[in-house]
C-alpha cells in the first residue's frame, strides 16, 4: 500500500489538562476525542468522564455514580460514545452530554466461560459477555467488541444492538486469544484485535477469518487507526515486574527479541513501523509505564492515558508517582 510522505514526530506537552481544583484522574484507562476535537476522558476518578477542548481547557464532566470499573472508550463518526465497563460486564452507549442511549449486556451478569477471580481462568469462549474491555465500529456499522478478562473472544453487533456472531477460544494458535484486551478496525473492515498476553495484534477479516498476527508487539493494550489507516498501539510491555495470579496467564518475561519497555508504535496496515517512542525512564515526561488507552484528534495530535493504580505502578514506584495521562502534538503532517 502507498501511503505518500508522512512525518510521525512528537512532542510532549506537559501540563495540557486543566482540570477544576480538587479533581483528579486518579488513573486513566481510556480516551477518545470526538468530530470536534473535544477530548473525553475515562477515568477512575470520581468523574468518569471528564471533557476538554483541543487546548485543555476543562468543558464538561458526567458519569458520576455509573459504572463499576471503567475500562474502555470510543466515539464514532456520528459523536455516539460507547464506554465498557470490566467489573459490570456491559456496553453503555450516551451521547456527548452523557445522556444513555442503549446498553449492551447485562449488569452485573457475567458470561459462562470457566473464568473466576482467584480460582480459574478463561477455560472455553463464552456469550456477551465476561469482563469486557473495548469496541470499535466498522464502516458498515457494525460493532465489534473485546471481551476481555473474563472471556476469549471477539463479538460482532449490528447497529442496533443485536448479536450477530462471536469467534475466538482461550490458547495461542490463530484465532485464540489470552486477554483480548482492545479491537479496532480500519477503513477495509479488517480487524485488529490486541491479544495482549500472548503478545501479538491478530487481524481477522470482518467476519473473524484470520489474515496475519503481528507477534513484535509487547503486550498490547490498546489501538487506535487514524483516517489514513496508520495504526497506533499502546503496548504495556514489562516496564514493572507482573504479578501472578491463578486467574490471569499473564505473559510473565518478554519473549526473545523484544524490547520490554512500555511505548506507543505506529505502523501501516503492513505493520511496517513508522514512529516509535517511549523509554526506560517511566518517570519522564514523554516515557510510559502504564500505557492503557490512546487516541488522535484530527491533527494527529495523539493523547495517551495510563492505568497507574491498578496496575501496580503507583505502588511499584512509591514515593514517586507516574503520571497518568499525556498529550504529544504531532508535527510534519
Amino acid at each position: 500500500m502507498a501511503y505518500g510522505a508522512h512525518k510521525f514526530e512528537y512532542e510532549v506537552i506537559q501540563g495540557w489538562q486543566q482540570l477544576p481544583e480538587g479533581w483528579s484522574f486518579i488513573e486513566v484507562c481510556g480516551v477518545a476525542v470526538d468530530s470536534r476535537d473535544r477530548v473525553y476522558v475515562f477515568n477512575r476518578g470520581e468523574h468518569p468522564v471528564i471533557v476538554f477542548d483541543k487546548e485543555g481547557k476543562f468543558l464538561n464532566a458526567w458519569g458520576k455514580g455509573i459504572f463499576a470499573s471503567p475500562h474502555g472508550i470510543y466515539i464514532d463518526k456520528d459523536d455516539t460514545v460507547y464506554l465498557t465497563d470490566d467489573a459490570d460486564h456491559t456496553v453503555r452507549i450516551f451521547d456527548t452530554d452523557g445522556n444513555l442511549k442503549m446498553m449492551l449486556g447485562e449488569p452485573g451478569v457475567a458470561s459462562q466461560t470457566g473464568y473466576e477471580i482467584g480460582v480459574s481462568p478463561v477455560l472455553y469462549g463464552g456469550q456477551p459477555f465476561n469482563r469486557v474491555t473495548n469496541v470499535a465500529k466498522a464502516p458498515n456499522g457494525d460493532l465489534y467488541i473485546s471481551d476481555g478478562y473474563g472471556n476469549a473472544r471477539v463479538h460482532r453487533f449490528s447497529a442496533d444492538g443485536k448479536h450477530k456472531t462471536s469467534w475466538g477460544q482461550p490458547g495461542t494458535g490463530p484465532g485464540q486469544f489470552n486477554l483480548v484486551h482492545a479491537v479496532a478496525v480500519d477503513s477495509s473492515g479488517r480487524v485488529y484485535v490486541a491479544d495482549r498476553e500472548n503478545s501479538r495484534v491478530q487481524i481477522f477479516t470482518a467476519d473473524g477469518v484470520f489474515l496475519n498476527a503481528w507477534n513484535w508487539v509487547g503486550r498490547p493494550n490498546d489501538i487506535f487507526i487514524d483516517d489514513q489507516d496508520f495504526i497506533h498501539i499502546a503496548e504495556l510491555g514489562w516496564a514493572k515486574p507482573i504479578g501472578y495470579h491463578v486467574h490471569d496467564k499473564a505473559c510473565q518475561c518478554p519473549p526473545a527479541g523484544h524490547d520490554p519497555i512500555a511505548r506507543v508504535t505506529v505502523c501501516d496496515p503492513d505493520g511496517k513501523v513508522v514512529a516509535r517512542f517511549g523509554g526506560p525512564d517511566p518517570l519522564k515526561p514523554g516515557n510510559f509505564i502504564a500505557p492503557h488507552g490512546l487516541w488522535c484528534d484530527s491533527c494527529g495530535d495523539l493523547y495517551v492515558g495510563e492505568v497507574i493504580v491498578r496496575g501496580g505502578a503507583v505502588d511499584f514506584l512509591a514515593p514517586l508517582t507516574p503520571h497518568s495521562f499525556q498529550k504529544f502534538k504531532r508535527s510534519g503532517r
